[in-house]
């Protein structure tokens, strides 16, 4: 055992508690083994020659290296190795900047000596550890060396700044260095140090007293003085987080030239987190301090991948450390992925910059009212955009178009012009049928020629409205009528015909209309309506909204360039992209998205407008696949200058010249619907490649899914469409969106009344829970009671809690699957209620804060999803979004005084037995208080359950209530008829005697025996004794059921 004054010396363990490996590499052995020079008792100050360990002495001549103070293990680093123990005294020493010694010769004064080689570990033995530089022998005067101790072989002197100095007898060599905090006297640091300085001094040649050591002090933290200016080294903490091995090792290296790392046992977690992470010692020879370092840790913990040592005593002075701690191995976090159309599959999103995304959405082509299709779209990526930029935090800039120049606008710009005209003109019976009529010959010609099915029935369906209008005028305005019945007919005749005759009116005089302003005022006003069914859908407006008839001028320059890039040509006043020449040009590709679909020309034509699929249109191209990038204007179209004469933009173009303009060479996300993937987006791409000369103008192609009205295909073209407006006449905007929240933004949507049953029923679910809660939160509580105690049932419920956020989690990653989480949603409500009933039946409170948490967190999401205005902290607001007057908290107080009231009136009427009052209280709860949106639930033994719930669903909701009593009471009406009639029909069997049963059945039966059983059917042949038994079995059964009747009779109990 060590004494008091033997305890350790400068950080590091002595004697008997050393590694037993520690001097293994140098050819020394252990100093639990020690070699008898150095251990026995009475130090000898000389070692003998010749020892393995060390060199032969050496006196005079040129080192032929520096050596380190490291490879003598002596500390020079105030920075002590973690775990380490610090006694008063400890200095921090570095390196001191000398002169170098001449070529040979002894050393004069103010000379220096670069020290040759030594054996590593005597510093080791000698309790020091490693220093950041090399050190150098400093000649001083005779009179300097201080006096060897009366009791050994050393003497401990003190030096300047409380240094002590140690010198070795008769060795020459004296040293300075930090021995912190040890009594003068201590005899076994003076027989150690001095034996180890008497055996270095001999081997470098001194003779005694003429030199010593002299370590200069160093500041803390610095591994050198490089120019006398420090330079930092890496901690530990910068180490560990170098990912590279080979870096890490380099750093660990550094970190180690700047501390002592011979600790014996006194290791520190950072350094068994280091060690554990190299599977050995580096083999380059530079990484020395790694290599030096790894053996003694792993003399003290054995190999990297061994188990940590025992938690206890693990240091000499019986000092208790910290055990060793590991990290946990911790979950790869998900990533969001996105279908993308341009690889059919779900990718990671990565955006090009960063958290920035660059997304641009195609708009509406406004000449019509918003329908469901354009719902269908802008809802769904109004969902997307809110997740990218909400739950994943991304900053998302959106841009979205107006296509404001189309051949749709220009011809029904042109036809309702017209017919405007004609309609002021008030044409009389006889000119209207004429006109008519002569309408229906190009439409019935119009009509033999179609072949799409849906299409034909739709003009079918038109021209049977028009002759059945026409009908009912063509008697009066042969005979010559007039009058207001006639008048009637005639507008009905001109509503009816109105599609008819626009048609024809726009093709005897459509090329007359030349005012560009006819043509901006319908999509104007379209466009106003589309904004507004937006914003009553809780659609965000988008960054930024680019209209085609504003950025003519960018067109114009973008498709130039397409031309001077060699991939456009002009052709008799129009501009077209050349796709043969793009498809065969070197990093690019025509048809990304739809690559089966290049060449089909009905999708082509249909691209390119009904006005620009003429014969002389299509023999302007090189190529039937080519498209128009900018077309000639016709007499009755739009028109602006450019190079090649008046003209208007194509429809594909507009997309990439206002993109492009805008967000640059390449877009993060484009979105669209799926019917737009070919040949519009394909054409969108290729044109921009051709512009910016790349191959990727967008990085992730998103198309939402198609939808269909009560299965079947909706076409603004063929009539079959619901409108915005109409749509939210019938439900919310809220409903609506949880309706196509519950199915994927990517597949194909029913609009249909099973759709929004779904919804309207996940809402109500919703909404309960949200009104419970509230209710809970609403009771009074202390500030300290709101804090309960956790028993299994919360537990169970807040581990279920946090797995459902981790599955919604999960499921956002994947392409933002909302389905998936409404369903995780909906498990967790039906927890939440289930414990909440249990909570009830057990006549005890839920935990409120509990409850709380999951509320919020649900409305966190709907919000995300733009279900919840922002107004709501906690579940579904009141009186819809917009409303400046949060009504639960003002009106709140006077339902719990009304509600209070009406609890204490019917506890009074059900002790004094007064129903009248009773039947009133029930009818202010279920025909008053919903007319103001006001629900009371009463509960047995509980208190009143006030709600505040929209005023529409209550009433809907009191409606539906009454139709399921009155369907009821009509059921119950009808089961009893139906026994009535049964226990008739069974009493008028009853009064048949069995005798009687058959003899009804001639058409069967033409012979029968004494009791009236048949014996010969009616062709008179013999009944089999199959047939017989069973007529046997009849008419035992017929006579016991007479027998009943007769009994019936006898009591008097026949009705």
């Amino acid at each position: 055992m060590l004494g008091d004054g033997e305890r350790e010396l400068g950080g590091s363990v002595l004697g008997d508690q050393l590694p037993k490996d520690s001097l293994a590499h140098s050819g020394m052995r252990s100093p639990t083994h020690p070699p008898p020079w150095l251990w026995q008792k009475g130090i000898p100050s000389r070692a003998p020659q010749g020892h393995p360990g060390l060199a032969p002495p050496r006196c005079g001549g040129q080192a032929s290296k520096p050596v380190f103070l490291e490879s003598l293990g002596l500390r020079a680093q105030g920075r002590r190795f973690p775990g380490a123990h610090a006694f008063p005294g400890d200095e921090e020493v570095g390196v001191q900047e000398v002169p170098e010694k001449p070529a040979s010769g002894r050393l004069g004064p103010g000379r220096s000596q670069p020290l040759p080689g030594a054996p590593e570990d005597v510093g080791d033995a000698a309790g020091f550890g490693p220093s950041v530089g090399s050190f150098r022998l400093t000649p001083v005067p005779r009179k300097a060396a201080p006096e060897p101790s009366r009791s050994g072989s050393s003497t401990v002197t003190q030096g300047p700044r409380g240094v002590r100095q140690l010198a070795a007898k008769g060795c020459g060599v004296r040293v300075s260095a930090p021995f912190p905090g040890r009594p003068a006297g201590d005899e076994r640091i003076r027989r150690v140090v001095g034996a180890v300085i008497g055996d270095v001094g001999r081997r470098l040649g001194f003779c005694p007293p003429t030199s010593f050591l002299r370590i200069p002090r160093q500041r803390s933290g610095l591994r050198s003085l490089k120019g006398g200016r420090p330079v930092p080294a890496p901690d530990y903490r910068s180490v560990l987080s170098i990912s590279d091995e080979a870096a890490r090792v380099r750093a660990l290296n550094e970190h180690l030239s700047t501390r002592s790392y011979v600790q014996g046992f006194a290791l520190s977690q950072a350094d068994v987190d280091a060690f554990r992470q190299l599977s050995g010692p580096p083999a380059d020879a530079q990484l020395f301090h790694v290599a030096r370092w790894f053996r003694h840790v792993a003399a003290i913990l054995g190999s990297p991948r061994a188990p940590a040592p025992p938690r206890g005593l693990q240091a000499s002075r019986g000092r208790r450390t910290q055990p060793p701690w590991s990290p946990p191995a911790g979950s790869e976090p998900c990533q969001l992925r996105l279908y993308n159309s341009l690889t059919r599959r779900k990718d990671v999103f990565v955006p090009q910059d960063g958290r920035r995304v660059t997304w641009y959405c195609c708009g509406p082509t406004v000449y019509d009212a918003s329908h469901m299709g354009h719902a269908r779209s802008y809802i769904s990526f109004d969902i997307l955009r809110r997740v990218l930029r909400d739950y994943f935090k991304f900053d998302v800039f959106y841009c979205m178009n107006i296509t404001d120049i189309d051949d749709k606008i220009i011809k029904r710009a042109r036809q309702n012009y017209l017919f405007e005209q004609y309609r002021e003109k008030q044409p009389q019976a006889v000119q209207l049928l004429e006109d008519v009529r002569a309408a229906l010959q190009p439409f019935s010609a119009k009509l033999r020629e179609t072949s799409d099915p849906d299409k034909r029935q739709m003009l079918e369906r038109l021209e049977r409205a028009v002759r059945l209008a026409a009908e009912p005028l063509e008697e009066p305005a042969r005979r010559g009528l007039a009058g207001a019945e006639l008048d009637g007919r005639v507008q009905v005749l001109l509503e009816e015909a109105k599609d008819l005759l626009s048609d024809w009116l726009d093709s005897m005089h459509g090329s007359e209309v030349s005012d560009n302003s006819i043509f901006s005022k319908l999509p104007k006003f379209w466009e106003a309506e589309f904004h507004k069914d937006m914003e009553a859908l809780n659609v965000l407006p988008p960054d930024v909204l680019t209209r085609v008839s504003e950025y003519v001028p960018e067109i114009v320059d973008f498709v130039q360039k397409i031309v001077d890039n060699g991939y456009g040509y002009v052709s008799n006043g129009s501009v077209y992209f050349d796709t043969v020449k793009f498809a065969n040009s070197e990093g690019h590709c025509y048809g990304k998205l739809v690559p089966e679909a290049v060449g089909d020309q009905k999708a082509l034509q249909e691209g390119e407008g009904d006005l620009s699929v003429s014969a002389e249109r299509l023999s302007e191209k090189r190529s039937p696949s080519d498209f128009a990038l900018w077309k000639a204007s016709k007499p009755g179209e739009p028109s602006w200058p450019c190079p090649w004469g008046k003209g208007r933009p194509g429809w594909h173009i507009e997309c990439s010249a206002m993109a492009g303009t805008l967000l640059g060479a390449s877009v993060d996300l484009h979105g669209g619907g799926f019917d737009l993937r070919f040949p519009h987006h394909d054409n969108e791409l290729a044109q921009s490649e051709a512009y910016f000369e790349n191959d990727c103008w967008v990085r992730y192609f998103l198309h939402t899914g198609h939808l269909t009205i009560a299965g079947c295909k909706m076409s603004k073209s063929l009539k079959n469409f619901v409108t915005i407006k109409d749509a939210l006449k019938k439900h919310s905007a809220r409903q609506l969106r949880l309706a196509f929240l519950m199915h994927s933004w990517k597949d194909a949507l029913d609009y249909s009344a099973n759709t929004m049953e779904s919804a309207l029923q996940y809402e109500k679910l919703l909404n309960e829970f949200f009104l419970n809660v509230k209710d809970l939160l609403r009771a009074p509580v202390e500030v300290a009671g709101q804090f309960e105690k956790w028993e299994d049932k919360e537990t169970e419920l807040n581990e279920s809690f946090y797995d459902k956020k981790a599955a919604v989690h999960e499921a956002l990653c994947d392409n933002v699957d909302t389905r998936t989480v409404l369903e995780e949603m909906r498990a967790l409500v039906g927890q939440c209620n289930h414990y909440m009933a249990a909570r009830k039946a057990a006549r005890r409170r839920p935990n409120r804060t509990l409850l709380e948490s999951i509320a919020r967190y649900l409305t966190h999401m709907l919000k995300i999803f733009g279900a919840i205005e922002e107004e709501s902290s906690l579940g579904f607001p009141i009186g819809g979004p917009g409303t400046s007057l949060n009504l639960e908290p003002t009106v709140m107080p006077y339902l719990q005084v009304l509600s209070e009231f009406r609890e204490g009136v019917r506890r009074v009427a059900r002790e004094h037995r007064v129903p009248e009052v009773l039947q009133l209280s029930d009818a202010l709860r279920d025909d008053v208080l919903p007319e103001l949106g006001v629900r009371f639930e009463d509960h047995e033994g509980l208190p009143t359950v006030v709600k505040l719930v929209d005023r529409d669903t209550l009433l809907r909701e009191r409606e539906e209530k009454k139709r399921a009593e009155e369907e009821k009471r009509r059921k119950k009406e009808e089961a009893a008829r139906k026994r009535q009639e049964q226990e008739a029909a069974r009493l008028a069997k009853m009064k048949v005697p069995p005798s009687e049963m058959f003899l009804s059945e001639s058409d069967k039966y033409s012979k029968f025996d004494e009791n009236g059983l048949p014996t010969h059917d009616m062709e008179g042949k013999e009944l089999s004794k199959g047939q017989a038994k069973k007529l046997k079995k009849l008419f035992e059964a017929q006579e016991k059921l007479h027998k009943e009747y007769l009994q019936l009779v006898q009591n008097g109990s026949v009705p």
